[in-house]
């Protein structure tokens, strides 16, 4: 099965964005540093361009998950689906398969109504992250692993979550305040009180399991994402 027939059983509408039409591409949709990336035609040159912005946006905070990037990413190419442009990366995990990786264009449209208030609130460096590199860069096919699209962050709030009755401690969080902003697929989650985030303080919260307090945001997502690629 070729790559493309691959994603569409996940995405019936993907396509692939030819690098021609870049011209015609208004920076509303992709922004200028984007664009450079993909007019570049030397693949070597083209990948450097990318560490390069991941570099400029995250160097610190997701210095495993670029470097792993570096040494295993196969390609990556511009993708498009009813009327959304994003990245898909093709990873090489451990065992030699090839994993498919998607980061949003980035935007200023985060004008959400369930995030407009909580949005200046986030810590700047996930806002950088949103703002400057992907919205959001997870799993394609199982839309997890990953950091989340702005639209499907998780208000606590919205949820009923039957681990409250099954807490050993008091609740660390207020969940009216608390946003998933990472997901892992199997009920676990990076999560940020915006009342209670100085120096990027997060919580590894778990649909049934006891939640982790006071953990830095980018350690935990860092090591998580490295662990989706690797797929071991």
């Amino acid at each position: 099965m070729d790559k493309l027939s691959f994603l569409k059983q996940y995405r019936k509408n993907i396509e692939f964005v030819p690098n021609q039409d870049l011209l015609y591409i208004e920076n509303q949709y992709i922004p200028e540093e984007w664009k450079e990336i993909f007019k570049e035609t030397d693949k070597t040159k083209k990948k450097d361009k990318l560490i390069a912005l991941w570099n400029s946006v995250c160097e610190k905070e997701l210095s495993n998950t670029i470097s792993y990037l570096q040494e295993n990413l196969l390609e990556f190419e511009l993708i498009i689906d009813n009327g959304q442009y994003a990245v898909l990366y093709s990873v090489q995990s451990e065992n030699e398969e090839i994993l498919f990786y998607e980061g949003g264009i980035p935007t200023n449209s985060f004008f959400i109504p369930e995030m407009r208030k909580a949005w200046s609130k986030l810590p700047g460096s996930i806002k950088k992250f949103y703002e400057k590199l992907h919205n959001g860069f997870y799993n394609l096919p199982s839309k997890t692993m990953g950091l989340v699209p702005v639209k499907h962050i998780t208000h606590f709030e919205d949820y009923e979550w039957g681990i409250l009755e099954d807490l050993d401690e008091p609740l660390g969080i207020n969940m009216d305040t608390t946003y998933g902003v990472f997901q892992n697929g199997m009920g676990g989650y990076v999560a940020i009180d915006i009342t209670n985030c100085i120096d990027g303080a997060a919580t590894l919260w778990f649909s049934n399991d006891q939640p982790e307090y006071n953990l830095n945001f980018w350690d935990v997502v860092d090591e998580w994402i490295v662990i989706g690629l690797q797929d071991i």
